[in-house]
């Protein structure tokens, strides 16, 4: 798989559904019904097929798109650097440091 290329988390999130989860079905056609998932549909869609977990963050992976994607979630929403560490379980100190590598 290229660097550039993400994987189809459509199909993914889809085939979850369809095989263990065909309950939650009506609840993510909405996000599903989307040509492609972001960033923040991706972590939206999660919690709602597998509920709150309260695993290790450490291993997750943003790309720039996806950083600008929180970012401005947290402008429009008027959230603090607290209150968007909590929404996405990202630590206080990677948002801070994405604001000052981004929008120096």
């Amino acid at each position: 798989m290229k660097a550039s290329e993400q994987p189809d988390y459509k199909k993914i999130f889809d085939d979850i559904i369809k095989l263990k989860y065909p309950d939650k079905k009506d609840i993510c056609n909405k996000i599903l019904a989307k040509d492609t998932l972001s960033i923040l549909d991706v972590i939206i869609i999660n919690d709602i097929i597998f509920g709150e977990t309260t695993d290790s963050q450490k291993f997750r992976c943003y790309d720039k798109k996806a950083i600008f994607e929180i970012l401005e979630f947290q402008k429009k929403y008027s959230l603090n650097n607290s209150q968007l560490a909590r929404r996405f379980k990202l630590s206080r100190n990677s948002i801070t440091k994405w604001k000052k590598s981004f929008f120096v």
